[in-house]
């Protein structure tokens, strides 16, 4: 199995919502090194990203990333990724081996601009509808995540310059998913991404963790 070098340039689209959630809900899913950056006494800020990078980008694959809060370590402040899926045995490949992700495989489904399905097999991961976009201008934005990879602690940025607006979307997440205990609800904010192209950057270490993370 094979993947590209870092960096990864992926082009395509991409749907990005924000929820608030429940800290002592998500500190599970987040190593103790990490400190939970609080938006509201008690709540962090998570995020749910769909994408479909397609022609143009070193891989072609759909993914879906579940970022269940804001973190910080040493000063330095990013996204913890608790969930990733894609439909790319290589993206699941590279995910893991470059920055530690725990990508597994799942189905895409996009229907007519207006909903996509994310399934594992028979079970459903989530559904999100949303609606057209009638407002977008061009945006670059950056941002960091941090990851684990053996017993190192990682921390890598990603670039993204594209047609941004926002949207409103409704995000179903059943009992039955693997990230259903987050309790996302549905979303303050959600933005649509067109045109993009995105650069993902290799990953630094930055420190060590004290014990194995364990994804659930």
């Amino acid at each position: 199995m094979s993947y590209p070098a870092t960096p990864w340039i992926l082009r395509g689209k991409a749907l990005a919502s924000l929820h608030l959630v429940n800290i002592n809900q998500v500190r599970s899913l987040i190593p103790s090194e990490f400190q939970i950056f609080s938006v509201w006494p008690g709540k962090t800020l998570a995020a749910v990203y769909l994408s479909d990078y397609t022609q143009g980008s070193v891989l072609e694959y759909s993914e879906l990333i579940v970022a269940p809060a804001v973190v910080s370590y040493r000063n330095k402040i990013g996204a913890w990724i608790s969930h990733i899926y894609v439909d790319n045995a290589d993206s699941v490949a590279g995910g893991r081996e470059i920055w530690g992700l725990p990508k597994e495989l799942a189905d895409f489904t996009w229907e007519d601009d207006k909903r996509v399905r994310v399934r594992q097999g028979d079970r459903k991961l989530c559904t999100l509808n949303y609606t057209q976009q009638s407002l977008a201008w061009r945006q670059r934005l950056t941002g960091s995540t941090f990851s684990v990879k053996g017993v190192e602690l990682l921390k890598f940025s990603a670039e993204c310059e594209a047609l941004l607006g926002l949207i409103s979307s409704q995000l179903e997440v059943p009992g039955e998913s693997p990230f259903s205990s987050i309790g996302l609800g549905q979303p303050f904010l959600t933005a649509r991404v067109e045109q993009m192209i995105l650069t993902v950057a290799r990953p630094e270490v930055v420190g060590q963790t004290v014990g194995e993370v364990i994804y659930r």
